[in-house]
């Protein structure tokens, strides 16, 4: 009798486990159409200027100098969502995600336990894109041929960028955390800077008044920020949007129809040294790309 009860509860758990395996192949056989859709996301976009799409028509926002031709709104109305708040804001630094900045709440405000997916562009502020590019085009005066503006920050005896790029890790890594603490189950997608300078280290005075040999080490830089960004999204388990490589050939060098990212005096418009409605486009196929792949 008990030889008969062990032969029926292991026919039993055949049976159940051909079941389950029937079941999982069904499952896999039912077109895409009849599998139920994902729910449309609540899209929130944090970022700052290279986000917002500062002088790009049309303005919304002009305090954040925010466009709604901007990468953000792109992905918005080519993939469906059910809502999306832009919070983007030119001049806005990792602080910015806590802090208000003017009469806009923090960034950080617009994430919430609905919030299903989450775009960020940040840190070029915290390393000084605007001070690097002031400070490169000042010294570019008193040598033209050489590297002056690299020179001066390794004064102190070591690369000055280098070390604001590794003091800016931890201040994106917090970021990243705070997104995580708000919308536990949402998307996160943190967006790399686009390609500024020539990616093969060539100059183009006066178009973009550097030195020439300030060319290839302020494009090191960039790489170096992207790189951090790229390390600090796979260590918080988000996923990291390459918008340098989309970029390359179309930096602010390259001539009016070509480029993608304007020079400090922009023929389309654009914030200097900024994507023009171009580059933003070019940044949305990017994300577009990302997501299309699916969770990272």
């Amino acid at each position: 009798m008990a030889h008969a009860t062990r032969r029926r509860a292991r026919r039993r758990a055949v049976l159940g486990a051909a079941l389950s395996g029937c079941a999982l192949v069904a499952a896999s056989a039912v077109p895409a159409a009849a599998r139920p859709a994902e729910r449309a996301p609540d899209y929130v976009a944090l970022g700052d200027s290279y986000t917002s799409g500062p002088l790009i028509p049309r303005q919304v926002d002009v305090a954040c100098a925010r466009s709604d031709h901007n990468y953000p709104s792109l992905v918005a109305d080519r993939r469906e969502v059910a809502s999306f708040r832009d919070v983007s804001c030119a001049g806005a630094t990792t602080a910015e995600m806590w802090r208000p900045q003017g009469a806009n709440a923090p960034q950080l405000d617009a994430v919430g336990r609905r919030t299903d997916l989450v775009t960020v562009q940040i840190g070029g502020n915290d390393v000084g894109f605007g001070s690097i590019i002031a400070t490169c085009a000042r010294l570019a005066a008193q040598d033209p041929e050489g590297d002056p503006c690299r020179r001066s920050y390794h004064s102190a005896g070591y690369d000055e960028l280098t070390a604001a790029v590794i003091r800016t890790a931890p201040k994106i890594d917090q970021v990243l955390r705070g997104v995580r603490e708000r919308a536990p189950h949402a998307r996160v997608l943190l967006v790399g800077y686009p390609d500024l300078l020539p990616d093969d280290g060539t100059g183009c005075f006066p178009t973009v008044p550097f030195a020439r040999g300030d060319f290839p080490y302020l494009r090191d830089t960039g790489k170096r920020l992207n790189l951090m960004l790229r390390l600090v999204a796979a260590w918080n388990g988000a996923e990291y949007v390459d918008t340098y490589g989309p970029t390359v050939g179309h930096d602010m060098c390259k001539a009016p129809g070509e480029r993608w990212i304007e020079p400090l005096q922009p023929t389309s418009p654009a914030a200097p040294a900024h994507p023009n409605a171009e580059g933003e486009a070019v940044m949305a196929q990017a994300v577009l790309h990302e997501l299309g792949r699916g969770r990272g």
